[in-house]
């Protein structure tokens, strides 16, 4: 990446949506604001409805703020970007192509795909998935495709990566798996990695910061950075004190709502 420096900004962004048959306006979130850094790898973990795969849908140019703004390196967010690459919870392969053709497909979009072009070989042999080439989506199974996904994603160098629960729908084996392929991945490229999970622990394990939204609307309520080793231990005392607090924020948040 020539970009050395990129940031990301949510100033004071709101978020609303109509619901035009009942004549109600949900707020997603309330005065978010945020900045994050090449480098990091953030995770969005708080209750269901709390706006974490909205803050992610901004970010990507998806969907646009009712109020703020989303800067990337300065600039307003209008739209999307091979610079913001996103993989969601399902891989959405596409079924006809083969695992190389769904890798290489946004190349061929961009018209930047070179003939025998040497990033498609090295992004296979890093998923491992080299022998599996020729391979369609329903040959696969989920954690291979989930590997496809990321890399289909990862071959455009983005400056940032958004993950919405991109490990959701694997068993705890495959998934702890890959979470340290994401991992893996991530050291080598270090650019910015913004991750919604609601699995707490793997957003302990894998994140240098976790930030805990709340709900009605979704705020932050807390903004924490993970000091640990890059090789974590989940049963060490300090992940645990990280753990305890996460909980203890999210049921302070439930508490409050429930009126207790």
């Amino acid at each position: 990446m020539e970009n050395n420096t990129t940031t990301l900004y949510l100033e004071n962004v709101n978020k609303s949506f109509a619901k035009i048959e009942h004549d109600t306006v949900t707020h997603a979130l309330h005065n978010i604001s945020l900045k994050l850094n090449e480098g990091e790898f953030v995770s969005l973990v708080g209750p269901s409805g709390c706006g974490k795969s909205t803050i992610l849908k901004l970010v990507a140019g998806l969907i646009y703020p009712t109020s703020g703004r989303v800067l990337v390196d300065g600039k307003e967010v209008k739209g999307p970007s091979p610079d913001r690459g996103m993989v969601f919870q399902n891989p959405t392969l596409f079924p006809w192509l083969t695992v190389e053709d769904n890798i290489a497909f946004s190349l061929k979009v961009r018209g930047v795909l070179k003939k025998n072009d040497e990033r498609l070989d090295r992004m296979l042999k890093v998923i491992g998935l080299e022998n599996f080439k020729d391979d369609y989506p329903r040959q696969l199974s989920g954690g291979m495709a989930q590997r496809v996904a990321l890399v289909r994603s990862l071959i455009n160098e983005p400056e940032i990566l958004l993950l919405d629960e991109p490990l959701g729908a694997l068993d705890a084996f495959t998934r702890m798996n890959m979470q340290d392929e994401i991992l893996r991945m991530w050291k080598q490229r270090k650019q910015l990695v913004l991750m919604v999970t609601h699995d707490i622990d793997e957003a302990i394990y894998m994140s240098t910061r976790v930030i805990v939204l709340d709900t009605n609307p979704g705020r932050v309520v807390d903004d924490i950075k993970i000091d640990l080793p890059s090789n974590r231990d989940r049963a060490s005392d300090k992940f645990i004190e990280y753990r305890k607090r996460i909980l203890d924020e999210l049921h302070f948040s439930n508490s409050n709502q429930s009126g207790l």
